[in-house]
């Protein structure tokens, strides 16, 4: 990342990263967190942070108290916690689908965010980063 950042801001070559962080993510196919609960209620769960949960976890944690008390909140109402997000496909499938999208990523930063029948398709049916 730091490669990166002075690549991105080379007025800046020179200054030092004090700090690293770095660890599992968890994803789905909505690249976006879900919630739910177990145990009758008794348990809940938000899981799909992607890398963002530092800056997300107070309101998932918010989220899942409102469902351990069972309150209809305007966070409950919110379809990405009322709806739960397809799973991934079967491989070999699943491998196409993220090279396919990987290259038509690709090619919308190309072509200043223009994205092909691919991305609009998938941005249809929910899926992907801006969905």
């Amino acid at each position: 990342m730091a490669q990166h950042f002075f690549q991105t801001f080379p007025v800046l070559e020179g200054l030092s990263f004090t700090h690293g962080w770095g660890g599992a993510i968890d994803t789905c196919s909505r690249f976006s967190p879900f919630w739910g609960t177990a145990h009758g209620g008794r348990t809940a769960y938000v899981a799909g942070y992607t890398g963002l949960g530092v800056g997300s976890s107070r309101f998932g944690a918010a989220v899942m108290l409102d469902l351990l008390d069972g309150l209809a909140t305007e966070r409950t109402s919110l379809e990405m916690v009322r709806r739960r997000p397809i799973p991934f496909p079967p491989e070999p499938v699943r491998s196409i689908g993220i090279n396919w999208t990987t290259r038509a990523l690709a090619k919308a930063d190309r072509e200043a965010g223009r994205r092909n029948l691919w991305l609009r398709t998938l941005d249809r049916l929910g899926l992907g980063f801006d969905s």
